[in-house]
């Protein structure tokens, strides 16, 4: 593997970004999930950095990447463009998007869009719902519902004054509780928390859930879909596409792969038994395994 990169991108927005492998391989684009960084993906990526160009940023928002100050800012439109982007900043013309959690839900995104500029090749997505199913389950899914009852305390001004005194970690601890912490290697999880602490950084991952467009009805609202409500009009994907799944995953239950068949016309599902949210590195062998074998029929 290489340092990190500083990768300024033609909107003004500056990304650290991991880059290995070889330079003429077929690159591979890593987003990660809230709240972690680009190392989500260092088991996969050690993986498979021999055979293509990996490339992984630390998203809008963490890490030395830039963190403007406003809401707006982190609006999925603008985090898809960051990925689009980061390709042409690298000279990358064409790729295959993979993501875990927030950077799945980015995936999703850029997948769509790929498939009409013809960037996209293919998408990986673990433990991140597609965009059409998600808010109906919040609406009528009483088990989703609760498990993202946690969005509501990040959304809220309120939890401001937790950030500033305690960091990220603060209000983490106070949604989560002993599960606030993930539990990875001792010096990977020392490196998370240091990064909790940069009070910027903990606001702009708050940011993500704040400009999200995604509603979260309090637990006591009806369990109906409020009047005249349809879902995003979204294309059908067309893309080989590969959904990995931790199937004991407490923040987006299994119920989250019910209907993808008819959004996904190319879909190959992963489940991985035993593993929680955090499937890349709770399950790397799984994953790479998964991994391998979808890529390989593209890339033998």
């Amino acid at each position: 593997m290489t340092e990190l990169q500083a990768i300024r991108l033609a909107s003004g927005i500056t990304l650290d970004v991991w880059d290995s492998g070889p330079r003429d391989a077929p690159a591979l684009i890593f987003l990660h999930g809230f709240p972690e960084s680009y190392r989500s993906w260092r088991h996969q990526i050690a993986h498979l950095s021999t055979r293509f160009r990996c490339i992984a940023p630390d998203q809008r928002g963490y890490g030395g990447s830039s963190k403007p100050a406003n809401v707006r800012d982190y609006v999925p439109d603008r985090l898809i463009g960051d990925i689009f982007g980061l390709a042409d900043a690298l000279d990358v013309p064409r790729f295959t998007v993979i993501g875990h959690d927030w950077g799945g839900a980015i995936a999703w995104g850029v997948a769509l869009m790929g498939q009409f500029n013809g960037r996209v090749t293919q998408a990986v997505i673990a433990n991140a719902p597609h965009p059409a199913l998600f808010q109906r389950l919040l609406y009528t899914d009483p088990v989703q519902r609760a498990a993202s009852q946690y969005m509501r305390l990040f959304r809220d001004s309120a939890s401001d004054a937790l950030v500033r005194e305690h960091g990220l970690g603060g209000v983490l601890r106070k949604a989560f509780g002993d599960r606030a912490v993930p539990s990875i290697e001792p010096d990977e999880q020392a490196a998370l928390a240091h990064r909790w602490q940069d009070r910027d950084a903990a606001f702009a991952m708050l940011n993500w859930y704040r400009a999200s467009p995604i509603e979260v009805p309090a637990m006591d609202a009806a369990y109906t879909a409020p009047a005249g409500w349809q879902p995003p009009a979204l294309p059908r994907s067309s893309l080989p596409t590969l959904v990995i799944w931790g199937m004991d995953d407490t923040a987006l239950p299994p119920c989250n792969l019910v209907g993808l068949e008819a959004l996904v016309s190319n879909l190959k599902i992963v489940e991985a038994p035993g593993s929680g949210h955090f499937v890349p590195w709770e399950a790397p062998g799984a994953v790479n395994a998964a991994l391998d074998k979808f890529l390989r029929v593209r890339h033998p």
